[in-house]
């Protein structure tokens, strides 16, 4: 059974396994630096549909299915599925899974939601009231540009400082097995404000709450970065990227040698225009389950520390004048 260490940290004892995981991606996500890890994509902004809105709940149907083809399960065989995207009332994910008949917890933890539904779902099939549990999480870069800012056809340019979301879906599986890369410990993240006001600014709006959760994890379990193969955070880009660590090294923590963005990875920022890197739930869901399963797979990880992060802004949160708050939740993945 799952056991609470320190102040915000759980471990689980029970081995909830990653028996199967999925991914897609958009044109842009394929043409970057990982589009050969992205076996299922579509050069179609709409991947057929009639709106981007429904659109994305297309990338999440593709990702559940193409999760459930690699652990060779059924719809039927799935206990649960905790699912959440940046769109009002979480559309993405209802419309996209109201046919599969299994059910369903809505999340919603802006970019940070991978890792929530990943250390629910953990915690769920570690207790015994699942026995397998799926993750799911999307975004879209026009769908969150028509809510968030601007309709892609008013044109607005955006500073440097702001990142592109990411076209795309990762869904992952739980259950219980032997042999595979296993959830060792959970920590869910605090709500932290530094006063950040710009919604172009991303990144320095989430990049204290991964310092915080990151902080949090170290204390409570006793271990220093060097004792993980890699530290990857969500998605803060080229800024929070740097304001994450200096404040990590202001505490004494030195995670610079082994720390990767997936804002960073997704794309080429000097060949591709995403200014400070990529953003959105999809950003750390495609990659975690494409990339990172991979290097599990080829023994090139053991042993890492996966974390979301995300802005708790909405369209009337910023018309109203409110600062963004910032929240961050973090997986301990490892082999046996």
């Amino acid at each position: 059974m799952a056991k609470r260490i320190g102040k915000d940290t759980v471990i689980l004892e029970n081995y909830p396994s990653i028996i199967g995981y999925g991914c897609v991606v958009g044109k842009k996500e394929k043409e970057g630096p990982l589009g050969s890890y992205f076996n299922s994509f579509d050069n179609d902004a709409r991947f057929g549909e009639k709106s981007f809105e429904k659109a994305e709940s297309r990338l999440q149907k593709i990702a559940v299915e193409n999760a459930l083809k690699k652990a060779n399960l059924s719809e039927k065989d799935i206990d649960m599925i905790f699912a959440g995207d940046l769109l009002n009332q979480c559309i993405g994910s209802t419309f996209g899974l109201r046919k599969m008949g299994i059910s369903l917890l809505g999340l919603y933890g802006a970019c940070s939601t991978m890792a929530l539904g990943l250390g629910i779902s953990a915690v769920m099939v570690d207790s015994g009231a699942a026995n397998t549990a799926i993750a799911v999480t999307s975004s879209h870069f026009c769908s969150a540009e028509r809510q968030y800012r601007f309709p892609l056809e008013y044109g607005a340019l955006r500073p440097q400082t702001a990142q592109r979301t990411v076209t795309g879906s990762g869904a992952t599986i739980l259950g219980k097995s032997n042999v595979l890369p296993f959830i060792n410990a959970v920590t869910f993240g605090k709500v932290t404000d530094f006063g950040i006001t710009d919604a172009n600014n991303m990144g320095a709006a989430m990049a204290p709450s991964a310092a915080s959760t990151l902080i949090s994890f170290f204390n409570d379990t006793n271990t220093m970065p060097c004792d993980y193969d890699a530290i990857y955070s969500g998605d803060l880009g080229d800024v929070g990227t740097k304001i994450l660590l200096k404040l990590m090294l202001d505490e004494g923590y030195d995670i610079k040698p082994n720390h990767n963005d997936c804002g960073l990875m997704m794309f080429d920022r000097k060949k591709q225009d995403v200014h400070s890197g990529g953003s959105g739930c999809g950003c750390s869901a495609s990659i975690l389950n494409s990339y990172i399963m991979n290097e599990f797979e080829t023994n090139k990880l053991k042993n890492i520390l996966f974390m979301s992060t995300g802005a708790l802004l909405s369209p009337t949160s910023t018309m109203q004048g409110e600062s963004i708050p910032g929240i961050s939740h973090l997986v301990n993945i490892k082999m046996r």
